[in-house]
């Protein structure tokens, strides 16, 4: 006869096993051509070894503002496994600018007391047309103004405009925000990093 623990144990046992079959049957929560889309021409990714996400953006764009607190949440928690990689692109004259403070912050190392403020700043509608009312911003946020013109027109950030508008083509972008996992993958759902999250566990999943 057996011990009441031993009956108990095997009674828990006998439940768990439906359980754990029917969790491995679950749907996926996330569908390709739903709430990602395979890019039609992959794109190898510039930091060889992680798991790739980059995000493009525009500071004028109202969508890209709207989802930089849920970027910023999203990168407090990013696995040392992701590389994340921003992208400014250009895609008409008038957002050149933007592009070019962009990187010229990158350049300087001053992001963090740039970043945030161009996009207030863009969405306030301060005119930040050309490289004289972007050195007097980056100024009154505690940045030398000649050392951001210099980064501003430096071959450096020709180099990264460039280099992003052509990322924007071979991606197939039309718009932003445009967020792309492993240079494979775009992300068409409005809960853009829940399925970012699910395509970074993929990549990480052992293949059998």
């Amino acid at each position: 006869m057996l011990n009441p623990l031993r009956r108990l144990l095997l009674m828990v046992l006998a439940c768990a096993l439906p359980l754990a079959v029917f969790a491995t049957d679950l749907p996926s929560p996330f569908k390709e051509g739903q709430d990602y889309a395979r890019l039609a021409n992959p794109v190898p990714v510039a930091t060889p070894g992680k798991t790739e996400v980059v995000e493009m953006f525009w500071y004028g764009c109202p969508h890209c503002y709207d989802l930089e607190p849920s970027t910023q949440a999203w990168l407090k928690r990013k696995p040392d496994n992701v590389a994340f990689v921003r992208i400014a692109v250009s895609f008409g004259a008038s957002w050149e600018p933007g592009a070019r403070a962009y990187y010229a912050a990158e350049a300087l190392g001053v992001l963090d007391k740039l970043h945030q403020p161009l996009f207030e700043a863009y969405h306030q509608r301060r005119p930040l047309g050309d490289v004289d009312a972007l050195a007097a911003f980056a100024a009154e946020h505690g940045v030398d103004a000649e050392a951001f013109r210099k980064a501003y027109t430096s071959f450096q950030t020709e180099t990264q405009l460039r280099r992003g508008n052509q990322l924007a083509q071979r991606y197939g972008i039309r718009g932003v925000p445009a967020v792309i996992v492993n240079g494979t993958y775009e992300i068409r759902s409005p809960k853009v990093f829940e399925v970012v999250d699910f395509l970074v566990a993929q990549a990480a999943a052992p293949r059998s």
